[in-house]
């Protein structure tokens, strides 16, 4: 972790030592697996251990992204569609006590409003109950910032005191001074956010930018059950 000045205001930085690199490499070196699709929150399956999921609009590159982390193309369902995750879906890697969940992204959606309605209960529900969540990574895409549904969500985890971390994507997309920019912008709304992580993520799926960070994120929550 260091102290970083972008765009002319200070945001601060992960830079993961060389056994957190290697921490994070070791665990997606395993053979991540869809395990099931929970459509309601009575279907949740029974928690392997801590879980960590990622949200995020509905076309802002999730699939993409954990589809990157985990190195399994198609893993995640990729659409030119968005709005096309309807359901909590959870991976899983043999051995390792830790959940993957894919949740269904919020905003626009090719779908009536009543599933929407539903999506959006089951997001709800999960986040104020489940007691294995251990950080939702809260995606933002880099070309646009934080948008008025981003803010609805981070108000909703931190209602529900479930820790948050932003992850920009797409970061290969804006130029330089408009990426430090939003990394700026970004940094400052969450410095007022109860349960936000005050370091900013910051990847590109189609780089691969930022995924080794990601990956030593992950590895540490893991490690700390």
């Amino acid at each position: 972790m260091q102290q970083a000045v972008d765009g002319g205001a200070p945001v601060l930085r992960y830079v993961p030592d060389a056994d957190e690199l290697a921490a994070g490499a070791a665990l997606f070196r395993r053979p991540w697996q869809f395990r099931m699709g929970a459509p309601a929150l009575e279907h949740l399956p029974e928690p392997l251990g801590p879980e960590i999921a990622f949200a995020g609009r509905s076309n802002v590159g999730k699939s993409s992204l954990i589809n990157a982390v985990t190195a399994r193309r198609g893993l995640a369902r990729t659409s030119n569609t968005p709005g096309r995750t309807q359901e909590l879906n959870f991976f899983v890697a043999e051995g390792v006590a830790l959940s993957i969940v894919d949740m269904p992204g919020y905003g626009f959606a090719s779908a009536p409003k009543p599933l929407v309605d539903a999506w959006t209960r089951l997001i709800r529900a999960y986040l104020r109950g489940r007691v294995t969540l251990r950080r939702v990574f809260l995606l933002v895409d880099s070309r646009h910032g934080v948008k008025a549904n981003d803010e609805e969500m981070m108000a909703l985890l931190d209602e529900a005191a479930v820790p948050y971390q932003v992850v920009l994507t797409k970061c290969d997309k804006p130029g330089s001074k408009a990426l430090a920019a939003t990394l700026a912008d970004t940094a400052a709304r969450i410095a007022r956010r109860p349960a936000a992580f005050p370091i900013v993520l910051v990847t590109s799926s189609e780089k691969g930018t930022g995924i080794d960070e990601l990956r030593a994120a992950i590895a540490g929550i893991a490690a700390s059950g």
